[in-house]
């Protein structure tokens, strides 16, 4: 009788045993996998955070090429010089497109008087795109290959003043946009007033067409 009833009981501690076991691998699994997920989550957030800021630093780009573009043009419609005047702010440069007004191009000192009439509202890149302003990041070289260049962002001559003749040659020169991490930079080719916009690869150290 003891032994018969000793069986039964010896399986339930068995069983409650591995039972036991069980429940202890699945706790640990559990808490390995909680681990796994908020270091996965953890290392999402910051590529998530660089894809933004390298999205809002190319529109940024693209935008900013648009600009000259829409000068260019208006510049040939109207069989008038065409410009954007880049002035230094706080906390960055606001640009402005205007209309040369006495066949002179477009001076600062005809601005001033009102010569040369504005077209729209000055504007800052901050304004649409969070987080992104003219610059060159430190150590990144210039797109001619010149190194520890000024962080200066525009640089199309001493006035900042982009111009666009009737024939649709432009102030040659380049504008630099940067984000939290991205740069890019917008080549102005003075030839035929078109641009061409390049983005900073830092593993290849490079300038390539995004």
């Amino acid at each position: 009788m003891s032994r018969v009833a000793g069986r039964p009981c010896g399986r339930r501690s068995s069983l409650h045993t591995r039972m036991q076991a069980q429940r202890g691998f699945t706790v640990i699994e559990l808490l390995l996998a909680i681990a796994l997920g908020v270091t996965l989550a953890a290392l999402a957030v910051p590529l998530g955070t660089d894809a933004q800021d390298d999205m809002r630093t190319r529109a940024a780009a693209r935008y900013v090429s648009g600009r000259v573009a829409a000068a260019r043009l208006g510049a040939i419609n109207r069989s008038r010089a065409t410009g954007l005047r880049f002035l230094p702010s706080s906390p960055d440069y606001q640009f402005a497109a205007y209309v040369d007004g006495n066949g002179n191009g477009i001076r600062a000192t005809d601005i001033q008087s009102g010569i040369d009439s504005p077209v729209g509202t000055a504007r800052q890149l901050g304004f649409d795109f969070r987080g992104v302003s003219f610059g060159l990041a430190i150590g990144i070289p210039d797109v001619d290959g010149v190194r520890n260049a000024a962080a200066d962002g525009v640089r199309i001559g001493i006035p900042r003043i982009l111009t666009v003749s009737p024939d649709g040659t432009a102030t040659s020169g380049t504008l630099y946009v940067r984000g939290a991490r991205a740069q890019y930079a917008i080549r102005v080719l003075g030839a035929t007033g078109r641009t061409r916009v390049l983005k900073y690869e830092p593993g290849s150290r490079s300038w390539v067409s995004p």
